[in-house]
């Protein structure tokens, strides 16, 4: 499971907002270094602060997802292979994980996969046109445990906001975490949020299309939750796409 996404805000999407991560970027092995080097110039999206045209980033007309901190990768790479018709968008700013993702995509020959390396709420408040997305994954994102941190979670009302406008009519947005409070606040929030309606009466099943990941299948056996939540936007405005779950 990645527990560090990509960014986060406590307050209206403007800078200078608070960053939900810290740059741990550990040790990046040689291969990570490698496909940084040789693979991100191919298959990585360069930050500007200037709406990015999906479509020609990816070579086609597609439904495409964005994923919000991806972690190390697995999770995304599997799921771009098993769903080859949608592209997939992952944002992350550790390069291990970068690395990690790069050398998935090499070896599946993943054509449906971009990345960006860059502090999410950028990108989203930047580079990501209204009613342009399908979808948006949001798996295992870092809970901060502490309360003293909770103001650094990333699932806060504005965040939310902005995200839901991001999506056209019908378009979903899927969180996961193993945190029950933090599963609770999450709830709490998209809840509240008038752009979206739940899929299910509170927590949802996990979808098909998320596998369970190495961490999370330990987890299950020894008894830990994990809860899904999974809203779509409303059918105003212009329309989408409607991805089957």
């Amino acid at each position: 499971m990645a527990h560090d996404t990509a960014t986060s805000v406590s307050g209206p999407v403007t800078r200078p907002h608070i960053r939900s991560f810290v740059l741990r970027q550990g040790r990046v092995s040689n291969a990570q270094r490698r496909a940084v080097e040789t693979l991100l110039p191919r298959f990585g999206i360069a930050y500007a602060p200037a709406l990015l045209d999906l479509d020609v980033a990816f070579g086609r007309p597609a439904p495409k997802i964005l994923e919000i901190g991806f972690g190390m990768g697995e999770t995304t790479a599997q799921i771009a292979l098993a769903h080859l018709q949608n592209d997939y968008l992952g944002i992350e700013v550790h390069t291990p994980g970068v690395g990690s993702l790069l050398r998935l995509i090499e070896a599946h020959a993943l054509a449906n996969v971009r990345i960006i390396q860059h502090d999410a709420v950028e990108v989203l408040s930047h580079m990501i046109a209204p009613e342009s997305l399908n979808a948006i994954h949001i798996f295992f994102p870092d809970p901060w445990p502490k309360k003293r941190h909770h103001k650094r979670r990333l699932i806060q009302p504005p965040l939310v906001r902005l995200l839901s406008s991001l999506l056209l009519p019908g378009g979903y947005l899927h969180l996961a975490t193993d945190w029950e409070d933090y599963a609770l606040q999450m709830l709490e929030v998209l809840s509240a949020e008038a752009q979206l309606v739940n899929s299910a009466q509170g927590f949802a099943a996990r979808p098909a299309y998320r596998p369970l990941t190495k961490f999370e299948t330990r987890g299950l056996k020894l008894g830990h939750r994990v809860w899904d939540l999974v809203f779509r936007r409303g059918a105003a405005g212009r329309r989408g796409k409607h991805l089957a779950l």
